[in-house]
């Protein structure tokens, strides 16, 4: 998806004009991969525009780095602070994607990171339906991905790395290519890990399915634990358990979650309708639930957003 440039980028404390919001050919993260970030949105809401879950991405981020062992030279208060008063300059009041990174900077080269100079940015632009306005309304096909996700042992698949997303990118050029709108990750072990960038659930019995995060190598999402929360507030069972990709072709809906994809439906898996090939009724009413959450719709979500004003 194309990016659409805004005035300002927040680079350690300044706020840098985006044509300008560079990096040396040498930063170490550009080499290694060595670095963390998050993927949040902003969504216009009756009392003006308000980030989603602002503070939990950020905790989230320096969890991350901590795994990593990144030190990062601000706290959790000043780069809520800088996310706001990012979109606030660069008047996205129609809401946006926010992208914080950190990331090893100029000064140091080779696989010891830690004498090198770590460095915060956070970007903001107005960012569409990242699967696409058809696939929110009518379901998205997928494969199982020949690309099997990180073991939790090789790489800390609990933290949000930019390297790590390498084996995302090869599972999404092998779905694209394949003729597929998103790829299915499995464990080292075999189970249904998550998709490329997104959470997965299922519809099993009526109640839903979602692939523990401790032996699956999935990143813990907060969509995926926002959605859970909306889904037993509305009288769903929710568990995680182990799920095999029999389990997907089975199941009686599906969709997957994430702050880019939010909420889409899986209408196939490898080629084989989930339920009626349509969105569930399930599906659709958390996937309305949502919207109005992050909209500022439903009062007793209201503490989930950040606004601007």
């Amino acid at each position: 998806m194309p990016l659409t440039p805004t005035d300002k980028i927040w680079m350690d404390g300044d706020f840098v004009d985006w044509a300008d919001a560079t990096v040396h050919v040498l930063t170490h993260t550009m080499h290694y991969g060595t670095g963390v970030f998050e993927g949040i949105r902003a969504y216009p809401t009756p009392n003006g525009v308000a980030v989603f879950r602002l503070r939990d991405h950020i905790k989230r981020l320096f969890a991350s780095a901590k795994v990593f062992m990144i030190d990062i030279p601000y706290t959790v208060d000043e780069l809520v602070d800088a996310t706001i008063a990012l979109v606030r300059v660069n008047g996205l009041d129609d809401g946006c994607y926010i992208r914080p990174l950190v990331y090893l900077g100029y000064g140091e080269m080779g696989l010891n990171p830690i004498p090198c100079p770590v460095k915060v940015s956070i970007a903001a632009w107005p960012w569409g339906t990242y699967l696409g306005d058809e696939g929110v309304a009518n379901g998205v096909s997928t494969k199982i991905s020949s690309w099997r996700r990180h073991d939790p042992n090789a790489v800390p698949t609990a933290a949000k790395g930019t390297g790590m997303y390498v084996n995302s990118s090869l599972a999404k050029m092998e779905a694209l290519r394949g003729g597929y709108d998103e790829a299915i990750l499995l464990s080292a072990d075999g189970n249904v890990s998550e998709c490329t960038g997104e959470n997965i659930f299922i519809v099993l019995n009526g109640h839903l399915v979602t692939p523990h995060t401790s032996d699956s190598g999935a990143l813990a999402g907060i969509t995926q634990r926002s959605v859970e929360t909306i889904a037993r507030d509305l009288g769903y069972e929710v568990v995680y358990e182990q799920m095999i990709r029999t389990d997907l072709y089975a199941a009686e809906e599906a969709f997957l979650t994430g702050t880019a994809a939010e909420v889409v439906p899986i209408r196939s898996v490898d080629d084989r309708d989930v339920g009626t090939g349509k969105p569930g009724p399930i599906t659709k009413q958390l996937q309305q639930a949502y919207f109005s959450t992050v909209r500022g719709e439903i009062d007793r979500y209201k503490d989930w957003l950040d606004y601007v004003r």
